[in-house]
């Protein structure tokens, strides 16, 4: 059986494309809504169903944190016609393997199979959308691993409410919903009544609130045949949803904050922007600005502050490119007693420089074939693929864009660089924290 899945993972790495070959796929609704994409790759037997749903913790209700992420794991539990526990089981026993993840604005599920497992795929995810089992028995295993979840991956990783951002997010907004940790709060889910599972279920994974993909090794005759044995007879619980969420007032004043983690010995200077939304030009210019700062050992901040200065022990560094709006973050921890106010202010003169002067046509040519090789490197096989059809399809109202992708990112300019810098990163519109070691009690 080892040797099977490493036969099968070295056709999953080798199943790619040529990327500057465009990429074709098909796309069409089912009548309930279902938005189906193909893509056809025959370079290897492997084929990758995914099914996007458009619900993340931003559709958490106030009092109920943390459901998008819950259900997650609670539609693994089983179905009517899956056992209890066997949904992995059953995927690996074919030779395939299978997972999905959360954020703020998507739910994403996946199963990469050979390809003779295609009907297996499709009906496992039909199963997932028509009939999951919502019990008590299953709603109370699945507290127990998110719990143990947000233990490991947040409460007891040194910075772990920096990188997995709920203290970022959390003074970051005031009204708008990306305020909530995806992960949620635990009072939150123990509080919540099993009608309450129920009711979210049927709100948000419906054939209108997703996109199926299916690509890789495949005819697509006969996997249409199964999409529509599968998917077309599921209803609608609910019309599709409507999202109106409030939005913040601009930050026209530093907030400032103090905030602490058990975890962690040495202090950490946080600033944090909101940024434009994903499908707004300037994220793209947004992202560039990340990666000259921090994104390296060859970034402005790593060179002066970790190299030059030795005044930071490292840097926690990200743009999030949201539906409504973005994140970008820039963390440095200090190195012995530096003081959080110097490491500001060495911070501030980086930003300033990018405000003021145009990057140097090498140091913006090596950012952008930065992103060209992890645009390749994600899209090098079925299963990137698949996530970036779904990801057009759903965010951005345009399955192509994955054709458009690096185009976009080369019409960013150096000049468009400096205005977004300009514009965005002012001190009066930012978060500032404070990051400090907790008191010890005596």
């Amino acid at each position: 059986m080892k040797k099977y899945f490493m036969t099968f993972n070295a056709l999953l790495l080798t199943c790619t494309v040529g990327f500057a070959q465009k990429i074709h796929f098909e796309e069409y609704d089912l009548p309930n809504g279902l938005h189906v994409i193909l893509h056809q790759d025959h370079s290897a037997p492997v084929v990758t169903t995914t099914v996007m749903y458009h619900v993340g913790a931003k559709d958490d209700l106030p009092g109920k944190s943390g459901f998008a992420h819950f259900f997650e794991h609670l539609l693994f539990e089983g179905t009517k016609n899956i056992p209890r526990g066997r949904w992995f089981d059953i995927v690996s026993a074919h030779g395939g393997d299978n997972n999905a993840f959360t954020d703020v604005d998507k739910t994403y599920y996946y199963e990469t199979l050979p390809s003779n497992s295609l009907q297996l795929a499709l009906w496992m995810e039909a199963e997932r959308m028509l009939h999951p089992v919502i019990n008590q028995v299953g709603v109370d295993t699945q507290k127990e691993v998110v719990k143990e979840e947000k233990r490991e991956g947040t409460d007891n990783v040194p910075y772990g409410k920096i990188i997995y951002m709920p203290v970022v997010q959390n003074h970051l907004f005031e009204k708008h919903p990306y305020k909530q940790a995806t992960i949620g709060r635990m009072e939150d889910l123990n509080s919540a009544k099993l009608e309450d599972f129920i009711r979210y279920n049927k709100r948000y994974y419906n054939p209108n609130n997703a996109v199926l993909v299916v690509a890789g090794d495949f005819d697509k005759a006969q996997a249409k045949s199964w999409i529509e044995t599968y998917f077309a007879p599921i209803p609608n619980n609910v019309s599709k949803p409507v999202r109106d969420y409030p939005m913040d007032a601009p930050i026209n004043q530093t907030l400032k904050v103090t905030d602490y983690d058990a975890n962690i010995t040495t202090p950490a200077k946080v600033l944090a922007w909101r940024t434009p939304k994903m499908t707004d030009r300037d994220a793209r210019a947004m992202d560039f600005i990340q990666a000259v700062l921090a994104d390296g050992k060859s970034a402005r901040l790593y060179k002066k502050m970790i190299e030059e200065k030795k005044e930071v022990l490292e840097f926690i560094s990200y743009t999030c490119n949201y539906e409504d709006i973005g994140i970008l973050m820039l963390a440095a921890v200090a190195q012995g007693n530096t003081p959080l106010t110097q490491i500001t202010d060495d911070m501030d003169a980086e930003i300033k420089r990018i405000q003021t002067d145009l990057i140097s046509e090498k140091e913006y040519q090596k950012v952008l074939n930065k992103f060209e090789t992890g645009f390749v490197a994600a899209n090098s096989n079925v299963r990137g693929i698949a996530y970036s059809l779904a990801m057009g399809y759903t965010f951005y109202k345009d399955t192509n864009i994955v054709n458009k992708e690096l185009e976009l990112y080369r019409n960013i300019t150096r000049e468009d660089i400096r205005r977004v810098a300009q514009k965005y990163l002012n001190p009066n519109q930012r978060l500032e924290i404070d990051y400090l070691p907790e008191k010890k009690s005596n």
